[in-house]
């Protein structure tokens, strides 16, 4: 069984399966949905916890014994199986299967695992743990639905907060929900419950965003002027790699310019998309870009991209390569 986090709490007021996995990019989000499980689980009679953390050397074997382990007093075993590197191995993998096979009857088994690529999702033993019991899968949410998340957050704590003070909060802990996490309870022990204003958020916030090349993508095409700013920015101060920024970058423009060539020459606006491979989530705003830019634009923001690729490699006239980024960035948005 499928579940998506937001279904789990549910789930379990009706139902505790023998096996739980809970995997996601964002560590809060999975820190939480464990934490829902162990609690469901004690409350229904598993009073015992056997923790196993499959690191380099882990011995398997170890996943049967602590099934097998029957408690002195007769209580039943949560296993909490933690492979913090997303893969058991062959071994790992078989073991895994194996169990899920015929799963102890006095045992609860929760795997946590982070973030998986596509392949992974597809191997073998993940999809017996989904058959034995329930895969909970985690994403966290984008910066348009974070104010809601906070907003969310806030009510928990008997507080709540304008559309101008959500989206302050959101904007400095982009990327980052733990801090995001840790900034709403500095609130609930800083103020009151209630509303806030927009001054006191904006008193008690820190700027904790983690700022990644996808999201600099994502404000490239949305033609989000202030969040490119911010994002190039945050890449600056990060430290992060001025190749890795123009590669982002010139993959969206080397792209916007391709399928504008194609639409040209009255190519179908689908079949050029899945030439330049932008699928799911990212066709929306890729094409609202398209409306947005013509072909001379994103030709000449091409040719800018080569610029900043000769400034990188020292080939070509002396200046600041995130000033660059950014002019290539506003060309775009």
């Amino acid at each position: 069984m499928q579940l998506k986090g937001e279904q789990l709490a549910a789930h379990l007021e009706r139902d505790l399966k023998p096996v739980y996995v809970v995997y996601g990019d964002d560590p809060l989000l999975v820190i939480e949905a464990a934490d829902t499980i162990r609690a469901a689980a004690r409350h229904r009679g598993f009073d015992e916890r056997e923790v196993l953390t499959a690191i380099a050397g882990f011995n398997w074997i170890e996943l049967h014994h602590a099934a097998g382990n029957m408690s002195l007093f007769g209580g039943r075993t949560l296993i909490d199986l933690r492979i913090p590197t997303g893969k058991p191995g062959r071994e790992g993998g078989a073991a895994i299967q194996d169990y899920c096979a015929n799963p102890s009857p006095d045992a609860l088994l929760l795997v946590t695992l982070p973030g998986l690529d596509w392949s992974e999702e597809k191997a073998a033993w993940l999809k017996a743990l989904a058959e034995a019991g329930v895969a909970v899968k985690l994403i966290p949410p984008n910066l348009a639905e974070l104010p809601a998340w906070i907003s969310g957050r806030l009510r928990r704590q008997r507080q709540g907060a304008d559309n101008e003070g959500l989206r302050f909060i959101a904007e400095r802990v982009e990327g980052n929900l733990l801090a995001a996490h840790q900034e709403i309870l500095k609130l609930g022990l800083l103020y009151p419950v209630g509303e806030l204003t927009l001054q006191q958020v904006q008193e008690a916030v820190l700027n904790v965003a983690r700022y990644d090349l996808d999201g600099l993508r994502e404000a490239l095409l949305a033609g989000d002027v202030a969040r490119l700013t911010r994002t190039l920015d945050g890449l600056q101060q990060e430290g992060e790699a001025p190749p890795l920024v123009l590669w982002a970058m010139t993959e969206e423009v080397r792209a916007l310019a391709q399928v504008k060539a194609g639409l040209q020459q009255r190519q179908s606006v689908d079949v050029m998309l899945k030439e330049v491979r932008v699928w799911g989530v990212r066709q929306p705003l890729f094409k609202r870009a398209l409306q947005r830019i013509d072909a001379p634009r994103a030709n000449a923001a091409l040719a800018h991209a080569a610029l900043i690729d000769r400034m990188i490699k020292g080939a070509a006239g002396a200046g600041d390569v995130w000033d660059e980024f950014l002019r290539l960035g506003l060309r775009i948005c």
